[in-house]
């Protein structure tokens, strides 16, 4: 059974569109996760800028190199603190969500933002009025998503406000959607506390939302002064035997998709995912 194993195109080292699709085929990767404002240079985002015939043309772009967009990047802080700002970047998101078919993908992904307007970790994000302000977000992308029969994924993680599986199980049940789906990333519910116990958290994730996720992001992590930091694929200590044991079993030929692993481990990482894959 084979991996359909994809990269994020803001992980390579190049800022056009055509070196972009070029570097993904010759590095042995069949899809793409394609976020446009860290991907292309020169390419505007801001609402009203894109159309279905760009879209159009990006997607004719990958396909020429037998490559498909399997998620569509629009990274949000949907709940910025400025309710005029949060306002214009959900409606950036619509946008692609109105798009994402012309780019022949059917999901538009995002984490769930910050209390701050300035990213970064905070308790401030792990308060129920944090998780009601992201309800209150994803509620609005989601019937718009409904508008176009297309997908947002949510992708949660330990410095968010979806920041534990049963936090995301909470919001799938509290919008009960099926236009909401889940982004698994897995070291991103990593922590000092829980890493000795991956089987533990995997196993939690599996029965609160396996049937809601839709693609698997891919990297590593190590602990250090005792935190967790992330490092490339392979580099670390995820068990990817656990994951595609049961990709295998439950959601054959899922779409797994590499990140925060650049150069010079590109090559390395896609060879220890397959040989991976192929021992679990």
């Amino acid at each position: 059974m084979q991996l359909p194993l994809g990269i994020r195109a803001h992980d390579l080292a190049y800022d056009q569109l055509d070196q972009i699709a070029t570097a993904v085929s010759v590095k042995g990767f069949h899809a793409v996760q394609l976020a446009l404002a860290k991907s292309i240079k020169n390419v505007s985002t801001v609402t009203g800028s894109l159309s279905p015939g760009y879209a159009k043309h990006i997607k004719h772009v990958f396909n020429q190199h037998e490559v498909n967009i399997a998620i569509l990047g629009c990274y949000i802080n949907m709940i910025h603190p400025d309710e005029k700002q949060r306002d214009k970047l959900l409606d950036r998101f619509k946008e692609h969500l109105r798009l994402a078919r012309d780019f022949g993908c059917s999901i538009v992904a995002s984490e769930t933002g910050n209390v701050h307007e300035k990213m970064g970790y905070t308790e401030g994000n792990f308060t129920e009025e944090a998780f009601q302000q992201v309800v209150e977000s994803v509620r609005i992308l989601t019937d718009e998503a409904g508008k176009w029969g297309v997908t947002v994924g949510i992708e949660g993680g330990v410095n968010h406000p979806i920041h534990t599986p049963a936090k995301m199980k909470r919001l799938l049940d509290e919008i009960d959607s099926s236009q909401l789906q889940v982004i698994f990333d897995p070291a991103n519910y990593m922590t000092p506390d829980n890493c000795h116990d991956q089987e533990g958290v995997f196993q939690e994730s599996f029965a609160l939302f396996g049937d809601r996720i839709v693609a698997v992001h891919a990297k590593d992590f190590i602990i250090e002064d005792h935190k967790v930091k992330m490092v490339p694929v392979g580099q670390g200590k995820l068990r990817y035997d656990l994951l595609f044991a049961w990709i295998k079993k439950n959601k054959p030929f899922m779409e797994v998709c590499m990140e925060n692993t650049k150069e010079p481990y590109i090559d390395e990482g896609r060879r220890y995912l397959e040989r991976m894959y192929r021992e679990s």
